[in-house]
């Protein structure tokens, strides 16, 4: 699935945010892996990334949802969020 700019940037201001690596923000791609790339990123940062992605974008989040795919990488987070923006269950 193709994301829009404006879904991936939300996504990145949301990871960094959360995670409190603001400073790291212009590091993000797409391409960049979450799981292994950020340290912040432990089974705590998950739910607390959860928790604020579904604050954002206004989406609900089950625990069946968060997959090591859905959080392989920035761009894989941000085509999630805009699949559950557009109605879609899942990838």
């Amino acid at each position: 699935m193709d994301v829009t700019d404006a879904t991936l940037a939300d996504v990145k201001d949301v990871i960094t945010t959360t995670l409190g690596i603001e400073s790291r923000s212009s590091s993000l791609f797409a391409e960049s892996p979450l799981f292994g790339g950020i340290p912040e990123l432990d089974s705590f940062g998950v739910v607390e990334l959860a928790v604020a992605l579904e604050a954002r974008f206004g989406i609900e989040l089950d625990d069946a949802a968060i997959t090591a795919d859905v959080f392989e990488t920035v761009g894989s987070l941000a085509a999630f969020v805009e699949g559950k923006r557009n109605g879609q269950s899942a990838l």
